[in-house]
């Protein structure tokens, strides 16, 4: 029995001794591993660790991350409006490059944004066409630097709205002369401000001004102070493609170059019966006048020549078939819708220059007709003063008769 338990506890002993070897080297691997350099350690802080072999046996390779990607339009978007911004995100914004092409291959102009991460189109993209955007920056490491995605725009709507310049390109008009631009359907209040930031005006030598809404169809442009002689003036209307309200959109694009010519300001006094008129800021002519008589005063105030004619017919019939009368007029030029006119009068040639007696018009001699309508242009300034009736804003091109402050609370962007 004692040889048989000493036989029994030294086998014990060594088998404690064995388990004692195998506990400190099992510890010595772990330290050696938890603070070797190797590639191949992989401390876990206590967690757990998961299996990174793929269904083969083999390691499964990380998916790899890109430096950019493309917000917006999502991928594959579809009805897509063909001013669309195209967003991104970048690690690298600095130096990231937006290239944006069209079915055909062909690169689309637009501007990149570099702070905001965003690429504008320059000009409307086609209706129900597929775009490709690639998002490019400088190589990173591990990392992707290219991007690619798709978006198709939309078809175009049955629901446009026309856009017209009352002006074309090459004219010549008047420092007074207002930008005119005219919709075919009235705009909502709630969209104004977007048609306006659509219409963009550029004059050389560089002015102040502003867009105002005469009303929901017609909106005009004017400098602070009259155009400056000799300016060029180039603007852009880019409604193409737009809402303008109620699930309509612009129909069209549409740009016009001008040029302003000399100053031309004529001056009427009701005091002295006479019209100044200054060329350049000299005084070029001092002309009699007879104005509207007191039952049928002219306007004070300050107006623009709108029209032209050397020979038509003054009818009034239809709106006073008793007193009305059909006059044939030469040297015609319109200030008012209601009818003023600066015109020949050969038959109060006697009372120009001392006493009124038109029916609101500005009656000068048929020679001084013929001398004046030579001289001036579209858009030039006259301004009448010291009648029994104030001109009223809207009864005609009365963009200057107003101060620089009330015109500019017309605009959805002042405002």
């Amino acid at each position: 029995m004692d040889m048989l338990g000493n036989r029994s506890a030294e086998r014990s002993g060594r088998g404690r001794l064995r388990l004692a070897v195998t506990v400190v080297l099992a510890s010595t691997l772990m330290l050696t591993a938890a603070c070797s350099g190797s590639d191949k350690a992989s401390w876990q802080g206590g967690g757990s660790t998961e299996s990174t072999t793929s269904p083969d046996g083999g390691a499964s390779p990380a998916p790899t991350q890109s430096t950019v990607a493309v917000t917006s339009p999502e991928a594959d978007a579809k009805s897509v409006e063909i001013w669309s911004e195209v967003k991104y995100s970048s690690e690298d914004p600095a130096n990231t490059e937006v290239v944006v092409k069209n079915a055909k291959g062909d690169e689309v102009k637009g501007t990149v944004d570099k702070d905001k991460n965003v690429w504008t189109p320059a000009d409307s993209m086609a209706w129900n066409t597929k775009y490709t955007v690639t998002v490019t920056t400088p190589a990173a490491d591990g990392k992707t630097t290219t991007t690619d995605s798709s978006f198709t725009t939309m078809k175009e709507p049955s629901k446009v709205v026309r856009v017209t310049s009352f002006m074309g390109d090459g004219q010549t008009v008047g420092v007074g002369m207002p930008l005119i631009m005219k919709f075919g359907r009235s705009i909502p209040e709630k969209y104004r401000g977007e048609v306006e930031r659509r219409m963009k005006v550029t004059a050389t030598p560089a002015q102040e001004g502003t867009w105002r809404w005469i009303s929901a169809t017609e909106v005009h442009y004017r400098p602070k102070v009259y155009w400056k002689a000799g300016t060029k003036i180039f603007y852009s209307v880019q409604l193409k493609g737009v809402e303008i309200g109620d699930g309509w959109y612009g129909r069209s694009n549409l740009t016009v170059d001008l040029k302003i010519g000399r100053e031309m300001i004529m001056t009427v006094s009701n005091k002295t019966k006479k019209m100044t008129v200054k060329q350049d800021g000299k005084v070029i002519k001092t002309i009699p006048v007879s104005l509207g008589k007191k039952s049928t005063p002219s306007s004070s105030g300050t107006m623009v020549v709108m029209e032209k004619a050397a020979h038509t017919v003054f009818d009034t019939t239809d709106e006073d078939p008793v007193n009305g009368y059909k006059t044939p007029i030469d040297w015609a030029q319109r200030i008012t819708y209601s009818g003023q006119f600066i015109h020949a009068a050969p038959w109060s040639e006697g009372k120009q220059g001392n006493t009124n007696v038109s029916h609101g018009c500005v009656n000068v001699s048929e020679a001084l007709g013929e001398w004046l309508f030579g001289k001036t242009l579209m858009g030039d300034v006259i301004t009448v003063s010291g009648t029994e009736e104030k001109l009223k804003n809207g009864n005609g091109w009365t963009d200057w008769n107003m101060s620089w402050d009330e015109y500019k609370k017309g605009s959805y962007l002042n405002s």
